[in-house]
C-alpha cells in the first residue's frame, strides 16, 4: 500500500499522541511509548507504515541535533565542576563495557573489527530514557542523578570519536564502504589522499572558527530584526549547513553539529538558541524512536527468542555489574550503586545509528543489525518496567541499605527555618541581623554548598522527617518557619510539627488563599502568603503614577491589606462550600470596592 507522506505523517502523529502519553502516565518513559507506537504501525504489526527507512534518515536528524545541544551544554564551569565524575567514572565505563562486550562478541565468532563496533555501541546508555526517568522520580540532584548525569555526558561525547573510528575498522574489514561512511556521497571520495585527509580537519577548523569569530554578529543581526521565526531559522540553518558541510567532505553530521554546539557554548546567544530548538529536538527525536520501532523485526523474536532474551539479559546484567562495581569504587553507597547500574544498564539510542553505519561500512551483515536493534529496543524498554519496580520496592528489596545521610547539627537555635530558596533567605538574613541565631534545614544538596560559600552556616537535611526535627533541636525550638516551595510538603510539615510539639510556634509560606486554608487547617499558628505584599505594593506605586498622593495610596494599601487577611480568614469556614464561598467571595469585592472609594477613610498628613 502506497501512501502519501502526509497520510504517513498523521499515521505516526495519532499513534505517538496516543501511546506516548498512556506511557509517560504509568511512568513508563516517553521513549517506550515511541517504540510501542512505532512496532504497531510498522510491518511487524498493522503494517500501516511499510518503509521505515525514509522516515529513519528524518529521524536522525533528531539526534544530531541532540548532539549539538549537548555541546551547547559543555561549559568549563560545570565540566570542571563533574570533572571526576566524567573523566573517572564516564570512561571507564565505556571503556570497560566496550572491551567486556566486545569481548563477549568475539568470542561468539565475530571479527575483530566488528565486536570492537559491538562493544562500543552496546556501552551506550540511552540519555532520552534515562534523564526523563530521573526527573520522573525527582532523583535528578540526588548522588545517583549527578553520576548517571556524568557518564551519559561522557558517552555522548565518546560518540564523536566513536563515529570517526569505525571507518578505521572498516578499511582492514573485506566489502567495507569507507567513502560513503553510512552518511551519504562525499565530494572527496576522488581526491589525493592527502586532500582527503587535510579536506576534513580543515572544515573542523572552518567551523570552530566561524562558531568563536563570526557566530556572535550573525545571531546579532537576526536578533535585531526582533522576528522569534527568524532567530529559529538561523539557528537550524546553523545545525543543517554545518551537517551538510560535514556529510560533503565525508564525516559525520553529528560530529559537525557537535562541534558547532561547543564554539557557542558561552555565548550570550546560547539560552535562546537552545530553546529555540529544543521543541524540534524533540520532535524528531520522537520520529527516531518511532522509525526504530517500525524497524523492529518481531519476526526474529519469534524465530530465536532464545537468541534474543540471551542477548538482552546478557546486555543488561554486564552492564550492571560493571557500572555497580564502579559506582562502589567511587564511593556511592549500596543503595545508590544499584540504582544507577539499574538505570544505564540498557542500550543507548547511539547504538541505532552506530548499527546502522557499521552495517553500511560492512563491518556486519543486515540480520545482526536486526538482532542487535532488536536487543537494544527492547533493552530500553524494559528499563523503565524494572525501574519502577525497583523504586516500589526498594526496601523490601534491600532493607539493610543505608538511610541517606544528613548532615550531624553542632547547635541548638530557638529558630528553625525549613527550606532556604528565595523566601527563606530573607527571613534567615533579618534574623540574623537581629543577632537570633536560625538553624537552616535545605534538602537541596547544591543549594547547602552554595550558601556555605558565602560563610552561612546551613543543613542538609529533609525537614519532613520526624528524627532529623529532632536532632535539629526541634523540641527545644520555639519557632519552627516553613518556607519551602512545596505546598504539600509545606502542610505535611506543620501537621508533623503540630502533632509531636504543641508548644512550638509554626510559621509558614502560604502560595495562594487555597493553601493558606490547609494551612490553617493543619494548625499554622501564623502564615503569609508569599506575593501579597509585593503585589500590593507595586498596586500602590501604580497609583501615585496616576496621579494620586502617596498618602492616599499608603492609606488604601492597608486598607486593602487588612481587608483581605480578615475576609480570608473568615472565609475558612465556607472553604469545603464552594457556592457559599463564591456568594461570599463577591459580597466582600463589593464591601472593599464601598471602602476605597470612600474619602473619609484617607487622612492627610499634617502639614
Amino acid at each position: 500500500m502506497n501512501l502519501s507522506l502526509l497520510m504517513i505523517m498523521l499515521i505516526m502523529l495519532v499513534a505517538a499522541c496516543i501511546f506516548v502519553p498512556l506511557a509517560t502516565r504509568w511512568g513508563l518513559g516517553a521513549v517506550l511509548g515511541y517504540l510501542v507506537a512505532g512496532v504497531l504501525i510498522g510491518p511487524s504489526a498493522l503494517g500501516l507504515v511499510a518503509d521505515s527507512k525514509q522516515i529513519m534518515h528524518i529521524g536522525e536528524f533528531g539526534v544530531v541535533m541532540m548532539l549539538f545541544l549537548i555541546g551547547l551544554e559543555l561549559q568549563p564551569a560545570m565540566l570542571w565542576r563533574l570533572r571526576k565524575m566524567i573523566a573517572g567514572l564516564g570512561a571507564l565505563q565505556v571503556i570497560i563495557c566496550a572491551l567486556v562486550l566486545g569481548g563477549i562478541a568475539y568470542a561468539l565468532g565475530m571479527s575483530p573489527s566488528s565486536s570492537i563496533a559491538i562493544g562500543l555501541a552496546l556501552a551506550m546508555s540511552s540519555t532520552a530514557l534515562v534523564i526523563p526517568t530521573l526527573k520522573d522520580h525527582g532523583l535528578e540532584q540526588s548522588p545517583v542523578g549527578r553520576s548517571a548525569f556524568a557518564v551519559l555526558l561522557f558517552q555522548d561525547i565518546s560518540v564523536i570519536p566513536i563515529l570517526l573510528l569505525l571507518p578505521l575498522l572498516a578499511v582492514s574489514y573485506p566489502g567495507s564502504d569507507h567513502a560513503a561512511g553510512g552518511h551519504g556521497p562525499s565530494v572527496i571520495s576522488g581526491l589525493d589522499p592527502w586532500m582527503q585527509f587535510l579536506a576534513p580537519l580543515l572544515v573542523i577548523i572552518i567551523v570552530i572558527a566561524f562558531g568563536r569569530y563570526a557566530a556572535r554578529s550573525v545571531f546579532m543581526i537576526m536578533a535585531r530584526t526582533r522576528l522569534r521565526e527568524i532567530f529559529v531559522a538561523g539557528a537550524l540553518c546553523l545545525v543543517v549547513g554545518v551537517s551538510v558541510l560535514m556529510q560533503a567532505v565525508g564525516l559525520s553530521p553529528a560530529l559537525g553539529a557537535f562541534i558547532a554546539g561547543v564554539t557557542l557554548a558561552n555565548s550570550e546567544y546560547r539560552r535562546a538558541i537552545e530553546s529555540d530548538i529544543e521543541p524540534f529536538k524533540g520532535l524528531l527525536l520522537g520520529v527516531f524512536f518511532l522509525s526504530v520501532g517500525m524497524g523492529m523485526d518481531l519476526s526474529l523474536a519469534l524465530k530465536e527468542p532464545l537468541l534474543i532474551l540471551c542477548i538482552v539479559s546478557g546486555l543488561m546484567i554486564t552492564k550492571a555489574i560493571i557500572i555497580a562495581g564502579l559506582a562502589r569504587l567511587f564511593r556511592l553507597d549500596n543503595a545508590n550503586s544499584l540504582s544507577l547500574a539499574l538505570i544505564l544498564s540498557q542500550g543507548g539510542e547511539f547504538g541505532f545509528v552506530l548499527f546502522s553505519l557499521s552495517q553500511n561500512l560492512g563491518l556486519f551483515d543486515s540480520r545482526i543489525t536486526g538482532i542487535l536493534n532488536l536487543s537494544v529496543a527492547l533493552s530500553i524498554a524494559l528499563t523503565p518496567l524494572l525501574f519502577l519496580l525497583y523504586m516500589r520496592f526498594r526496601h523490601k528489596l534491600s532493607p539493610t541499605a543505608p538511610e541517606k545521610h544528613y548532615d550531624e547539627f553542632e547547635e541548638k537555635n530557638p529558630v528553625i527555618i525549613a527550606g532556604y530558596g528565595r523566601f527563606g533567605q530573607i527571613i534567615a538574613r533579618y534574623l540574623r541581623g537581629q543577632s537570633i541565631q536560625v538553624t537552616i534545614l535545605e534538602k537541596n544538596p547544591d543549594q547547602v554548598e552554595f550558601i556555605r560559600k558565602f560563610g552561612f552556616q546551613s543543613y542538609f537535611g529533609d525537614a519532613s522527617r520526624h528524627d532529623l526535627l529532632k536532632q535539629a533541636g526541634i523540641e527545644n525550638a520555639k519557632i519552627f518557619i516553613i518556607a519551602v516551595d512545596d505546598a504539600d510538603a509545606a502542610v505535611e510539615m506543620a501537621k508533623l510539627v503540630k502533632a509531636h510539639y504543641p508548644k512550638v510556634i509554626i510559621f509558614a509560606r502560604a502560595r495562594n488563599r487555597r493553601h493558606a486554608y490547609d494551612l490553617h487547617k493543619a494548625g499554622v499558628d501564623y502564615f503569609h502568603r508569599e506575593l501579597l505584599d509585593s503585589s500590593l505594593i507595586m498596586a500602590q506605586e501604580a497609583l501615585i503614577a496616576l496621579g494620586r498622593s502617596r498618602d492616599e495610596a499608603l492609606t488604601k494599601t492597608d486598607l486593602f491589606r487588612a481587608h483581605d487577611v480578615a475576609g480570608l480568614e473568615s472565609s475558612f469556614e465556607l472553604f469545603e462550600d464552594d457556592k457559599a464561598l463564591i456568594d461570599y467571595a463577591r459580597l466582600r469585592t463589593e464591601e472593599l470596592s464601598r471602602i476605597l472609594s470612600d474619602d473619609a477613610n484617607v487622612k492627610e498628613k499634617p502639614i
